[in-house]
Formats: structure tokens, sequence, C-alpha cells
């Protein structure tokens, strides 16, 4: 049988079924499996080795019924991942976290406060979208808490310059909840955030009848909770019954990821950053010194002249050189 991993981890994946009806076991119908053999092709590389969105042929357990093994890996089209650093050490050959597969849209959570905007973990969310190649949305939440501060609106707007979409929502009052559901309508989309920033709040907004558990904010650090311990994947209600996520009718559906409180871009060198910031992509190589310019103090590079007439923003070039540090000490 052909199914999609819903959430998982410890080897321990709910599956959904997929396909037409065929006697077998319905379609839509949820079975708890393992890895036959605990060894899966294709998932090499990755700390987790399957994650909400994976497609996978699976048999059932004849000796227990609503239980299975999975046998195999469908091809990826995609996924969205972060280094995490918490597992290097016994598994340092495997420190890339799978948080989502096969997505159409990753949906960047942000704040205006409480918490407080954070442009630099935005940045590193739109820089892993872009890696992945999977379409970027900064999603503004809590909007109704937006006081017009201008350090936070003069960010948003570069990010739009360059490129990036942005909506404005409140889970709390509705406000722009219509045009995330359009936006969303007939996707596989993945929410990644900071906690606090109202991923569960967006979630119970678009499916009212799902019990999501909502977190408090930690007042003294002025934080969010962890409320998802692991990615799932939601269906969103309405429209055409899904007979296959992420295909053509296949209705919408939404992985709900947990809160981050450090991004470490995964996919990307220290060396290849600069391909993948969106405004410095184009100057690379173009410096004096060519791609070896560490864009700190030589003569004759594009990035600080394009720092200095304000075709990079000062606060994307300090989060670029940040990245850059990260990525080159990461394995260190």
């Amino acid at each position: 049988m052909r199914g999609i991993v819903i959430r998982g981890s410890w080897n321990i994946f709910t599956v959904r079924v997929l396909g037409k009806e065929t006697g077998e076991t319905a379609p839509g119908t949820e079975v708890e499996c393992r890895i036959k053999g605990k060894v899966l092709k294709g998932v090499e590389g990755y700390y987790n080795p399957l994650a909400p969105g994976d497609r996978v042929f699976f048999e059932a357990d004849p000796a227990r019924p609503g239980k299975g093994f999975i046998l195999s890996l469908e091809e990826r089209r995609n996924v969205f991942t972060r280094f995490n650093q918490k597992n290097l050490g016994s598994h340092r050959s495997a420190a890339s976290q799978l948080l989502a597969a096969n997505v159409d849209l990753v949906l960047c959570v942000t704040t205006p406060e409480s918490p407080p905007f954070r442009p630099r973990f935005l940045d590193r969310a739109l820089l892993q979208a872009d890696i992945a190649g999977i379409p970027p949305v900064i999603l503004l939440n809590k909007e109704d808490l937006s006081g017009g501060d201008p350090d936070v609106e003069e960010r948003l707007e570069d990010l739009r310059r360059i490129g990036y979409p942005l909506l404005r929502v409140s889970a709390l009052t509705g406000a722009g909840m219509d045009k995330l559901r359009s936006l969303i309508s007939g996707k596989i989309s993945v929410l990644v955030g900071q906690s606090g920033v109202g991923k569960s709040s967006l979630i119970r907004a678009l499916i009212p009848d799902r019990d999501i558990r909502v977190g408090s904010l930690n007042e003294k650090y002025d934080r969010g909770n962890h409320t998802t311990t692991m990615s799932v994947l939601l269906e969103i209600p309405g429209g055409e019954k899904p007979a296959d996520p992420g295909e053509a009718g296949g209705g919408t559906f939404i992985i709900d990821t947990p809160g981050i409180r450090r991004f470490v871009p995964d996919g990307v060198g220290k060396e290849g950053l600069i391909f993948y910031m969106r405004e410095f992509a184009s100057l690379a190589g173009k410096c004096t010194y060519g791609l070896s310019c560490s864009h700190l103090t030589e003569p004759g590079c594009k990035i600080l002249e394009a720092v200095t007439a304000g075709a990079i923003h000062e606060d994307r070039y300090e989060s670029f050189l940040r990245i850059r540090d990260e990525l080159g000490g990461k394995l260190g």
C-alpha cells in the first residue's frame, strides 16, 4: 500500500493510506508503522529517517491489526531541514534534521512583538526555503499587536523589496485569515517559527474543531514555551475530500513544526552562502578579489559597496556575516 507520513519518531510513524478504494485498508485510514528491518534506502545523511509529507510504501502486519511495516520511500521532490547541533557527537555525520517533505510553501511565521520581532531568525528560515527550492512567504502573526514600529516596518519592507511576499494576519481577531486560507488552498504548507509566534493559534483558527494546545509566553525572557514537540501533518477542512495530499484535487494540508529557538541553515556551506542570499547572489565573484573576498575590509568589494549604497540592508549584511560564521564552525 502507498501512504503519506503524518508524524513519527523513534522508528514509529503514523501513515495515512493513499490511493483509491481497493478492498484493502481504506484510503484515509491511519496505520502505525515501523520501518521493516530498521534500514530504509534513501534516508542516508539525516538524523531522522522520515518526516511528515514523505510518501512511503508499506504492508500490513498480519499479526497486529492496525499496524504495519514501511518497506520503501518514494523519491522526494524536496525537503525542509535544519542543522541540528544537538545531534552532533555520535550522530556527527547525520546532523541534518528533517522537518517536512514534499511541500509546496514555507510559511515563515514572525510577530511584531510578544515575542519581539526577530529578523535574524526570519533571515535563516527564508534562506532555508531558498536552499530547498520551496517558495517562502513571511507570515506576520499578531498583527493586532503591531504598533507600527519603524524598525520592524523598515526590515519587512526590505524583505518585500528583495522578493519575499508578506501576509499580515491575526489568529486572535481573524484579520487576514481568509487570505491565508486562499494562499494555502490545495497545497501542503509547512509552518516554521520560534516558540510563541502563534503557530498553534493559527492552526486552531484554520481547524476550529481540532484540539490544539496553545502555549503561554515566558514573561521573563519574552519568548514562547514549546507546545508542539514533533512535526505533524494536518488536514485543513473545506473543499474536495483529498485522495492524495499535494496532488491535483488533493485538498489542503499544513505541517506544524516545533518551535525553534536557534535555526542553523542546512544544505549549504560557508563558501556557498552568498549564492542563496537573494540580494547578494548577483554580486558573487564580482569583487576585486573574486570569490576569495571576505566582504569585510577589502577595497573593491561589491558587497560592501552595495551596503553603503543601500542596495543591501545593513542588518541583512550583519545576518550574512553571522550565518557565515555559524556555517564555518558548525562542525567544529
